[in-house]
């Protein structure tokens, strides 16, 4: 995401943190606080919320400066000598959420909720519209409460046509989400779980035990799709499990090797008392292969026997972020199970490097090398490309090996 302000919940708002409400509702109730006083507190916080929006993109973007080596340089294709096809045969269609997606990556959440983020929404907009790539919202949580920031995500639809994803997190109720997804006349919802980030984050949410039910809540009231989205730190095969129970149409993973957001609210912290825990969490790489293990589970040969054992489960569609830094990250992430794959740090600090038509160029090269690198493979689909043959090393096959998730299946695939 950007995730850097992108999956912020504001929790300044009293109706979304429990934390916050309680000390703004005494602050209210208390026949010593005039009214004056709760407003000013209600508008500190607010002020505190908009700053941190333009503290993550700063934050975020010095992060992708250098970016560094991850989980997809543990993956490598096996090479074809030849693919038997050509450049022209190519077709990046994917099929996401009951819609044609004419390219397979997409610009992730990223930010809005401060007149810098608004211009950024605006410039990334216009570059997925000239692309013809969907695009995420960052949390909408500022504009929920306080309705004078809705501008700066609506300007997301007033500058594409193209596919639009909506943002809130678990503390929301269902009547926002369905107001969040009305505010920019989004076509899908993302509701990102950010427990790490939170507990980390100076004035972050400590009680996440309604998230569960606000998911449900939610996924059974809005009026578009719902994806259940990481913020970078991964997806066990227990997190996954539980997702397939749930009425989610489709699951992000989100992997680490992006932008790190306990790095980001630890820098933020006075003390920075939570250094060691950078790097928490599942890659991306990993987070896929825990899916496939658990479809194999639940859907494939190692389906349980007894009478209704996971017959509540569904399968919704898998999508990939998180350290995603080149068109080979792309294919790789297809290529191992996801229906799409979200691009958030590397396209903001494009943007932020090299402008709006800086954005649409490099855009437009990853869509050339894609199908550049797909047709190496003799891939001439999303489908096909699946099929290829896989090499997983280094650290990712280390924790593969405890998981107890076997690689010859990767390296294998074409021969089946």
């Amino acid at each position: 995401m950007i995730m850097s302000t992108g999956n912020t919940p504001e929790h300044a708002d009293p109706a979304m943190s429990p934390a916050h409400a309680t000390g703004l509702q005494s602050a209210s109730a208390s026949a010593a606080a005039p009214h004056a006083a709760y407003a000013d507190q209600v508008h500190r916080a607010a002020q505190q919320s908009y700053s941190r929006k333009d503290d993550h993109v700063r934050l975020a973007n010095s992060q992708h400066e250098a970016e560094n080596r991850n989980s997809f340089d543990d993956v490598r294709f096996i090479h074809n000598s030849f693919p038997d096809i050509a450049v022209t045969d190519i077709d990046l269609h994917t099929d996401v959420l009951g819609a044609r997606w004419e390219l397979p990556f997409y610009i992730n959440a990223m930010t809005g909720g401060s007149k810098q983020t608004g211009v950024l929404n605006a410039s990334l907009a216009e570059a997925a519209n000239a692309t013809g790539i969907s695009i995420a919202s960052g949390s909408q949580h500022a504009a929920l409460r306080d309705s004078s920031l809705t501008p700066t995500f609506a300007t997301l639809r007033e500058h594409t046509r193209g596919f639009l994803i909506a943002n809130v997190g678990p503390s929301v109720t269902a009547a926002q989400a369905q107001q969040a997804v009305e505010m920019i006349d989004a076509d899908a919802l993302q509701v990102h779980v950010n427990a790490a980030q939170e507990i980390v984050m100076p004035e972050g949410d400590r009680d996440f035990r309604d998230w569960k039910a606000s998911i449900d809540a939610i996924a059974e009231t809005v009026q578009v799709p719902v994806i259940v989205k990481e913020v970078g730190f991964g997806m066990s095969q227990a997190t996954i499990r539980y997702l397939y129970t749930t009425k989610a149409a489709a699951i992000d993973v989100s992997g680490k090797g992006g932008t790190d957001f306990i790095t980001i609210e630890n820098q933020r912290r006075k003390r920075s008392e939570f250094s060691y825990m950078t790097g928490w969490g599942e890659s991306t790489v990993l987070s896929l292969m825990n899916v496939a293990t658990v479809d194999n589970d639940v859907f494939g040969q190692n389906r349980p026997t007894q009478e209704g054992a996971e017959r509540h489960c569904s399968k919704p569609q898998v999508i990939a972020s998180g350290g995603v830094r080149t068109p080979l990250d792309v294919a790789i992430a297809l290529s191992m199970g996801a229906q799409a794959v979200g691009v958030s740090g590397h396209f903001l600090h494009t943007l932020i490097a090299s402008g709006t038509e800086g954005l649409i160029a490099e855009i437009e090269r990853w869509k050339q090398q894609l199908g550049s690198i797909m047709t190496l493979l003799g891939a001439r689909s999303l489908t096909e490309l699946s099929r290829t043959d896989l090499v997983i090393t280094g650290e990712t096959a280390q924790e593969a090996e405890v998981l107890g998730i076997s690689l010859k299946g990767y390296a294998n695939r074409s021969v089946h």
